[in-house]
């Protein structure tokens, strides 16, 4: 395991095949990977990267988790969307246009990559806020999405909120607190969208400082009480960035859970 988590966040990857748009600004756009081998067609990887929504953390750093993927058969793309500090980005910008890159990308990426996407729509890899924008997606969109796997999610906005991550990352992103926009946590919180239709598989480190994993046992249980069918994997000696590093002990367990998702189709 690299001695510094993060480390993964500038490591360099190969260039990305093609980037394809999915909307009129520069960052309604989205990399896409080809996958290696002659296997046959998978369902494309959508990666939905984090950064708490913020426009100072963009798609590069999913780099080397996309790489890998590629390297392990899957088409992947890696999505961009407009953030906080953006014109346009926060509420509702970053939301709708996440709705509107996952709808777009199998037809864009089956024209890209032709006869390597199997039809039919995305599996939603998201890490961080990616995770919760992943889950959102599902909960508005559930014909759109294949599964999710979501790595450390952002899963419950108001108890985000309320610990203050990443030093007013929620209020940024939806304009306050949930007393001030009671509407908008209602229908960007996955907490408050149980239960979910999409099968759902999140991976949390319990080490993790960024995303206390006591965020995704709150979303996990509230979904099961819904309904839902979500599994809960809790990495003991992991922490935020391990989830998206192919150099870590946790990159198994990620690639398997992505597996086990395709498998369950």
């Amino acid at each position: 395991m690299p001695a510094d988590p993060r480390a993964v966040l500038t490591r360099p990857a190969p260039p990305a095949d093609v980037t394809v748009a999915y909307g009129a600004h520069p960052d309604q756009v989205a990399d896409l990977r080809r996958p290696a081998g002659d296997g046959p067609a998978r369902p494309l990887v959508a990666v939905l990267h984090g950064g708490f929504w913020r426009a100072e953390y963009d798609r590069a750093h999913t780099g080397p988790l996309a790489a890998a993927l590629a390297g392990l058969g899957w088409p992947v793309a890696q999505l961009e969307y407009r953030r906080t500090g953006q014109p346009g980005g926060g509420w509702p910008g970053t939301l709708t246009d996440v709705l509107a890159g996952v709808a777009a990308l199998p037809e864009l990426a089956a024209r890209a990559l032709p006869g390597r996407v199997a039809a039919g729509p995305p599996l939603l890899l998201g890490h961080s806020a990616g995770g919760h924008l992943a889950l959102y997606a599902a909960a508005h969109a559930p014909a759109a999405v294949r599964g999710v796997l979501a790595l450390a999610p952002v899963a419950d906005l108001a108890e985000a909120y309320r610990l203050d991550l990443d030093g007013g990352a929620v209020a940024a992103l939806l304009g306050g607190g949930p007393a001030e926009h009671p509407d908008r946590y209602a229908t960007t919180d996955p907490r408050a969208l149980v239960p979910l239709r999409t099968r759902t598989v999140i991976l949390h480190g319990v080490l993790d400082r960024q995303v206390p994993i006591e965020v995704s046992r709150s979303y996990a249980a509230a979904a099961r009480a819904a309904g839902a069918e979500v599994d809960l994997v809790e990495l003991p000696k992991c922490e935020h960035f391990g989830l998206i590093d192919p150099l870590s002990a946790a990159w198994p367990q990620v690639r398997g859970a992505l597996q086990s998702l395709h498998k369950d189709q």
